[in-house]
């Protein structure tokens, strides 16, 4: 798998766009006015107004909400010296992580300078272009003095984050186990093993919370810094002992905390097994850490243990920290990111963990329930309060050391302007593939002799989504599979038509006949049905074969649906079927329906498809606001649809209060909550705009989404459908892998919920 994984890393990077990040326009520039306004002769006025008053750059430009991420590719990773080009998709990457954790835009700069003066002449010089900076992969000392000077020069946020990000997140950690274990920072005994930036930075954090300085002991790879050495730089002369301890298994007697940041394998089992009490141990060397997660509650059950991985509780991650300590930072317009801010945010970090967690991080991490305890001292990296949390607090720690040039003063509408913002991370589809993950189901390809259906299985058995069956025939389907170098050894292939399925197609076929020997289906005719593969498809899950299947697109919904509709059936108590489509925004998701099955719905049908959407939306982990769409708004216009929509409203209040809904409503009215509450103020929706719509007829809702599709900056995910027994789903003519692998992702958590009925 990991050949597998740098197959992936490299198509990642490199198709379609190169790289991961675009310049996008913010403003209108379609007509000659536009870009008349945009540049010459309309920027003018703005120029001469900041030339005047510099300060407004932060009025007229997008500096307030821009931060260079720069770097000289010293210590890029894990991988050393390797050169500003070599590092410029780390760099990419940490501008992907500012503008969907924190809606910060980013310009990533690579400097081929190794010369301290020189890099710093750069930066400083540059820096008129930016709001904040972020120093990135710069290797010690070098790095401490680079950033030191920097900060002396200029009056924004500057912050060297493979220093002060680990710190502040590992700090709070720290201060969780602390309380966990009842330990008191002031005689806590830390050894830190590393004594590069990180370690620095972590061991000072650490003095500032509390910790006394000769409870510290700190190793390189020569071993204990020691007053004895004559090899050490002042970075680490900061941190010498004169305690009659050189190696790190005399060090770690008696320690009450381990830190590494080093390599892996260094901390052995004999070594934890001397450490006091409710030991801590945060191993963070990457990918594999100073003793194994596993090595290390094996030895001792008392342990508190963090790493830097993702499939282990309490990763240690600085997207915790450096996207909301900019955010906060920049929104004050601060002068430098401090010692408070930074001790603000970790304290933020440490009672947000202890508070409720959103169901929808459980989902994502496919817990039942996560609490304060010794598998979560610190918070998960997709926890949605982060923004709400750390950001304020930084921005209030701004303020309170004065080096906030812009006060808040309405912290409600700060927090509110926030919570708009975290739309960009829009969590959904990373929750749903974490319930797939939490019990991969057995899903069939229906029409996988097709290169984006098998990379899609590659994908969903690489990233443990799901389990493919691959249906079709055998022979193309190894051929594309060898001629693009597949990984998708053992994965379970049929073919219908094959004489190995005789004795399966005979058992399909007799169980076929029962279901419909009563609708005109003789045994023969049953048999031919099952050498199709739309009828062997949801066979296979119909007998239990398979959980849910993904078929591709057959001339119409109709005969799409029917097969399953045969061999399946819909649930009990429901006379429909109804197609559902996510709409992933920067403002949320979006659900439409019925846009793909019911063409011309009856009030009757109207309800039903609300209802079936409604508990679908739920399953996703979404609260449902549904409005029905129209070219009238309460009556305004009345006529057919109108009419038959209100019905249908009026029904839904009645008999279904506990949902949120109303209509007829204009779109914009829907989604446009100001509209809403000036014009409307006795909706059911006054409290938030519609995140659900329920179309009047089938080419409504059909052009509304494939516009949004080809038109706008959209994620269309879709169709689902509801109302079936089993798990079965049709995807688009052309879906592309993407499209594939997230109807897969639909489908296999379609399945979990049939299982347990929820």
């Amino acid at each position: 798998m990991d050949t597998l994984f740098r197959k992936d890393a490299f198509a990642y990077h490199a198709e379609g766009r190169p790289g991961k990040i675009e310049v996008i326009p913010s403003k209108p520039y379609s007509t000659q006015r536009d870009l008349s306004l945009a540049y010459t002769p309309g920027v003018a006025d703005p120029c001469l107004e900041i030339h005047k008053n510099p300060d407004d750059v932060y009025k007229y430009t997008a500096k307030g909400n821009l931060v260079a991420v720069i770097s000289n590719g010293t210590a890029v990773l894990g991988l050393g010296d390797i050169g500003p080009e070599a590092g410029k998709p780390v760099m990419e990457g940490k501008g992907l992580l500012f503008k969907i954790f924190a809606d910060i835009d980013v310009f990533d700069i690579e400097v081929d300078v190794k010369d301290i003066d020189r890099f710093v002449d750069t930066v400083v010089a540059i820096a008129p272009t930016f709001g904040g900076i972020n120093l990135e992969d710069i290797k010690a000392p070098e790095c401490f003095e680079i950033e030191m000077r920097i900060k002396e020069a200029l009056d924004i946020p500057v912050m060297h984050d493979d220093q002060h990000g680990t710190a502040i997140i590992t700090a709070a950690g720290l201060m969780n186990a602390l309380e966990m274990t009842n330990k008191k920072i002031g005689e806590a005994r830390i050894v830190v093993n590393g004594a590069g930036a990180s370690a620095v930075s972590c061991t000072k954090l650490y003095i500032a919370l509390g910790v006394k300085p000769e409870n510290i002991i700190m190793l390189d790879s020569k071993g204990v810094l020691h007053v004895d050495r004559t090899d050490l730089n002042p970075s680490k002369q900061q941190f010498v002992t004169s305690r009659d301890v050189h190696t790190l298994e005399e060090a770690i007697n008696g320690a009450d905390m381990f830190l590494g940041l080093s390599v892996a394998d260094v901390l052995k089992k004999e070594f934890l097994l001397s450490m006091a009490e409710n030991p801590i141990v945060f191993a963070l060397a990457n990918p594999n850490p100073e003793i194994s997660y596993n090595d290390a509650i094996e030895t001792r059950s008392d342990i508190v243990m963090a790493t830097g991985r993702s499939d282990f509780p309490n990763q240690i991650n600085n997207v915790l920290g450096f996207p909301f300590i900019f955010r906060g930072a920049m929104d004050v317009r601060a002068t430098e990111i401090n010692e408070e801010m930074k001790l603000a945010a970790s304290r933020a970090l440490a009672e947000l963990t202890k508070e409720p967690v959103p169901e929808e991080v459980n989902i994502a991490y496919h817990e039942k329930n996560l609490t304060f305890g010794k598998e979560y001292i610190i918070p998960k990296p997709t926890d949605p309060r982060l923004i709400l949390r750390v950001a304020p607090a930084v921005a209030q720690a701004a303020m309170e050391t004065g080096v906030a040039k812009k006060p808040i003063e309405d912290w409600e509408k700060y927090r509110e302007e926030l919570g708009k913002r975290i739309g960009l991370s829009n969590p959904l589809l990373r929750q749903i593939k974490g319930r797939a993950k939490s019990d991969p189901q057995r899903v069939v390809f229906g029409a996988a002799a097709n290169y984006n259906m098998l990379k899609a299985a590659e994908i969903v058995l690489n990233e443990n989504i799901a389990r493919p069956i691959l249906l079709g025939d055998v022979k193309k389907i190894r051929k594309i599979i060898e001629e693009h170098s597949l990984e998708l050894a053992g994965v379970e292939m049929i073919d219908p038509r094959r004489d190995d399925q005789e004795q399966r197609r005979e058992e399909f076929a007799e169980l076929f006949y029962q279901k419909h020997q009563r609708n005109g289906i003789t045994i023969k005719a049953a048999f031919d049905h099952l050498l199709h593969r739309n009828y062997f498809a949801p066979m296979l899950v119909e007998t239990g074969h398979a959980d849910a299947m993904v078929s591709g697109l057959i001339r119409n919904y109709p005969e799409a649906i029917k097969p399953a509709l045969d061999i399946i059936g819909m649930r009990d108590g429901e006379r429909l079927i109804t197609g559902m489509y996510i709409i992933n925004t920067k403002r949320g998701p979006y659900f439409f329906a019925d846009c793909t099955v019911n063409k011309s719905p009856t009030m009757k049908d109207l309800v039903d498809i609300t209802l079936q959407t409604v508990t679908a939306v739920h399953k996703l982990g979404t609260k449902p606001r549904v409005a029905f769409p129209s070219y009238s708004n309460f009556g305004s216009n009345p006529g057919d649809i109108p009419n038959k929509q209100r019905e249908a409203i009026e029904y839904l209040h009645k008999h279904h209060p506990d949902i949120v809904v109303d209509g007829e409503m204009q779109a914009n009215v829907a989604l446009n909550n100001e509209i809403l509450k000036d014009n409307f103020p006795f909706s059911t929706l006054i409290d938030g705009p519609a995140n659900t719509l329920i179309f009047p007829y089938l080419t409504a809702g059909n052009i509304a989404y494939k516009l949004l599709q080809e038109l706008a900056d959209v994620e269309v995910i879709g169709p689902i459908l509801n109302g079936l027994n089993k798990s079965v789903h049709v995807l688009q003519i052309g879906s592309s892998v993407n499209e594939i692998v997230n109807m897969v992702t639909i489908a296999s958590v379609d399945a979990i919920c049939v299982k347990r009925k929820c």
